[in-house]
């Protein structure tokens, strides 16, 4: 990609998810990720609705005048998003394709971040981690990962979730959040996910296009497996070929939900048809309450 082309792109999505960060999600982002709790701010004079058990009697005792207690949150997080870069991410029926989802939710979560204070990590991974950039803050820091999420080449076009979960867990040590962007489209990563979640807040979030989800009818059809190379013949035609397809796609997404309660992990599907506002402020709402 040419680099006023990359430029060009860096900005348009830039003044998009900017905009949608601080008009819809900013609150409900702070709302959703608590910080570490409450620190000490200041003393001010009782006002009446005060709560009681906030008064500083120390104070109050030296100015023999009521006077309470601040307390503000301490704010400051570290959010990691884990992009899945491998090969089955390059596919969209629709819109736009699931890549292009992901690099708009992952901008979108950034400038979230940064506005409540937060830093901001990537790690980008296949089937083995592809790189990783450290939690900080700043816009600067931010466009730097737009343009990496715009213009990374993976070496691998495979899938490996636990290794990237492993990586995670090895190298942020102190509790942060952590978004696990990708189709999921893997096995056996279940007891990673166990454990990267008792040790941090993980969230996942699932990127699908519609034509995964059930086979229109195309007669014989000849399908290349992305992250494999492998080439499959489906006679697309049958009825029962397209039904056990759907079984299986339906069997596919009940097991990736059970996954995801049993160890505890919030998550939220988006479809590359459809926008990504719903399901992340849906996500939050729940999150915050």
């Amino acid at each position: 990609m040419e680099t006023s082309e990359l430029l060009k792109k860096v900005r348009k999505i830039e003044i998009k998810t900017r905009g949608l960060s601080q008009d819809l999600f900013s609150g409900e982002y702070h709302s959703a990720f608590k910080g570490r709790g409450m620190s000490f701010s200041e003393v001010r004079e009782y006002t009446p609705g005060d709560d009681i058990r906030s008064i500083d009697w120390n104070v109050t005792a030296r100015f023999s005048h009521p006077y309470v207690k601040v307390f503000e949150e301490e704010r400051e997080l570290t959010v990691m998003l884990l992009v899945d870069v491998s090969a089955s991410e390059n596919f969209g029926t629709h819109k736009q394709l699931k890549q292009d989802m992901i690099t708009e939710l992952c901008a979108v979560l950034a400038f979230s971040a940064i506005q409540n204070n937060d830093k901001i990590g990537v790690l980008f991974f296949t089937d083995k981690v592809e790189k990783f950039i450290a939690p900080k803050k700043g816009k600067s820091h931010i466009l730097h990962i737009i343009r990496e999420l715009l213009q990374f080449e993976p070496e691998s076009k495979k899938t490996n979730i636990s290794e990237a979960l492993r990586y995670f867990t090895n190298a942020i040590k102190k509790k942060s959040i952590a978004f696990v962007i990708s189709d999921f489209m893997d096995t056996n990563f279940s007891d990673a996910l166990k454990i990267a979640a008792g040790k941090h807040d993980v969230v996942g979030l699932r990127i699908y296009d519609k034509r995964e989800e059930e086979l229109p009818d195309m007669g014989l059809v000849k399908f290349r497996d992305a992250e494999s190379g492998k080439l499959l013949w489906l006679d697309t035609s049958s009825k029962q070929v397209r039904n056990q397809y759907y079984i299986a796609m339906r069997k596919r997404e009940h097991d990736l939900k059970q996954i995801f309660r049993r160890s505890g992990v919030d998550n939220a599907s988006i479809a590359t048809n459809q926008s990504y506002i719903v399901p992340l402020t849906t996500l939050f709402a729940q999150r915050g309450k």
